[in-house]
């Protein structure tokens, strides 16, 4: 059983009006859903920041309705998970579907949108993409400012709702004003930096305060944060694995793909049927425990509920 915390699907689907039950532009489809070890996938709204600024929330509300209407509504066997509960109760043939939001650009400056998205059932927000918005800096915008009083009210509600923050993609300041801030942290699609230098990876320190947060980390595999350097592979994949393990992040690890987010390709992990290749692999650098808390069980018992 395998969680995967990051996909781009909605935007994918959004973009180029494609089928989600087995269409070959996406890594994530239901087709391949099924026949793979992933137990529950987390869906993304991402509004690329080339939209307008006044049709950004409408663009997010379209890819929600894309996440009900096309992969909730059409397969009994397609669960909507807003509860640890949720996850637990799924039987043996069903999947589990999270809606999450990856960047605070599209709410502007106005809480209640966020309230919108929060009562349309996301419960994971990342606070940024990679540039600015009204509630902090991204990783990408060069004045590296950190959490405004209007993040700090943003990650208020998420406290209070019960929703994971994510620090993905935010500043260097920002995260650690946010984890500082925030009940429930993670990093959906992060790697160690001390493995590949991409600006998104996280560095020991970052590693340290999820780990002293109770946070929870989703290895990735955007060949980017997986190797420095051309041709990177599934193998790689275990180094970022071992070197968290050996920083102490046991109980705070798992996985978050960017399936369909990508910017190329990675060695044997082209969609999630490639989940097996890792499945195999782990015995290798981790004990049976150790599998069973980074595919699922950390996941699980961090959820907020």
């Amino acid at each position: 059983m395998i969680i995967d915390a990051h996909c781009d699907v909605l935007l994918k689907i959004w973009e180029r009006n494609i089928s989600f039950f087995d269409s070959e532009e996406l890594q994530v489809n239901y087709v391949n859903w099924k026949k793979s070890p992933v137990k529950v996938q987390c869906f993304a709204i991402f509004v690329p920041e080339e939209v307008p600024e006044e049709r950004q929330f409408h663009s997010a509300l379209e890819m929600v309705n894309i996440f009900y209407k096309k992969i909730i509504d059409p397969y009994p066997d397609i669960k909507m998970i807003r509860s640890k509960e949720d996850i637990l109760s799924l039987k043996e043939q069903e999947k589990g579907a999270i809606l999450t939001l990856e960047g605070c650009h599209s709410i502007g400056r106005d809480i209640s949108k966020m309230e919108t998205f929060i009562q349309l059932g996301v419960k994971a927000v990342g606070l940024t993409w990679n540039q600015s918005n009204a509630v902090a800096d991204g990783i990408l915008e060069k004045r590296g400012a950190g959490v405004s009083s209007f993040g700090e009210e943003i990650i208020d509600l998420l406290n209070k709702a019960k929703v994971w923050t994510d620090l993905s993609h935010i500043s260097y300041k920002g995260f650690f004003d946010a984890v500082e801030l925030a009940d429930y942290p993670m990093a959906s699609h992060s790697n160690a930096k001390k493995l590949a230098s991409h600006p998104r990876n996280l560095d020991d320190r970052q590693i340290h305060k999820l780990i002293e947060k109770n946070g929870w980390i989703g290895v990735t595999f955007e060949p980017d944060f997986i190797k420095d350097g051309p041709n990177p592979s599934y193998k790689d994949v275990f180094y970022h694995i071992d070197y968290f393990l050996q920083m102490g992040a046991e109980k705070c690890l798992g996985f978050g793909s960017d399936f369909d987010g990508t910017t190329g390709p990675t060695l044997r992990l082209n969609n999630q049927l490639d989940y097996d290749y890792l499945l195999d692999g782990l015995p290798h650098f981790c004990s049976r425990e150790q599998i069973e808390y980074i595919t699922h069980r950390n996941f699980i018992e961090k959820f907020p509920d």
